[in-house]
């Protein structure tokens, strides 16, 4: 097997968990994920991230005051929201979230549910751990798109060692209360957050696979 090949098995087999188990994932396994997703690129080798990782109870007490939180306050991101989804990003988006509702057994039209089942982003879907990927203010789009990088480096580097994650830019999205749990200085922009650890494989929410583009609707040549 070539590395190709072992990248591609990596990238294809990893995917947005949202059931997991109470089972801690080993420190040392969290720092190899740490280590190894801080060899992506960043633009003059700034390294913008850093990261604050949660265990145990510390990660039991964010996760209600952040469903607390949530349940009684708008959204105020640190990032603005995308201006808006249309076209083919609007299907993408919508097809994913039917996938979703789909699998754990929400019917078109469901409001109550599908906010319920929203609102699981704020109990970190059961993880033991959250890490907060963080950027220097002054670095602007380009720390932020360094950490970007970052955050792909950790969730594939996490995969390769078994264990599982997902990308949340819900929690970010109240990232003045995440300033102040954490103690996060207002220098450095809260980007978003990796629920991680072992994945619950027989929760329904588990079940479904997003799609990819193919490469004609991703691709210009130009020979």
């Amino acid at each position: 097997m070539t590395a190709h090949d072992t990248l591609h098995d990596i990238l294809t087999s990893r995917y947005s968990c949202r059931a997991f188990k109470p089972d801690p994932v080993p420190r040392d396994v969290i720092e190899r994920i740490i280590s190894t997703a801080g060899r992506v690129p960043s633009w003059c080798n700034a390294q913008p991230w850093q990261i604050t990782v949660t265990s145990g109870s510390e990660t039991n007490r964010f996760r209600e005051a952040l469903y607390t939180h949530a349940s009684t306050n708008s959204a105020g991101p640190d990032l603005d929201w995308p201006k808006q989804y249309t076209g083919r990003y609007k299907d993408r988006r919508r097809t994913c979230g039917w996938q979703l509702y789909e699998a754990v057994g929400i019917e078109k039209g469901d409001r109550p549910a599908s906010a319920a089942q929203m609102m699981e982003n704020f109990r970190l879907f059961g993880a033991p751990h959250v890490a907060i990927i963080t950027s220097e203010a002054d670095l602007g789009p380009y720390g932020v798109m360094d950490c970007g990088g970052f955050l792909t480096g950790f969730c594939l580097a996490a995969q390769s060692l078994g264990v599982s994650t997902i990308p949340q830019a819900a929690v970010a999205s109240h990232g003045r209360f995440v300033h102040d749990f954490f103690d996060i200085p207002d220098t450095r922009l809260v980007l978003a957050a990796i629920s991680f650890g072992y994945e619950d494989a027989d929760h329904p929410a588990n079940a479904f696979r997003t799609e990819r583009a193919p490469l004609d609707e991703l691709v210009f040549w130009r020979d």
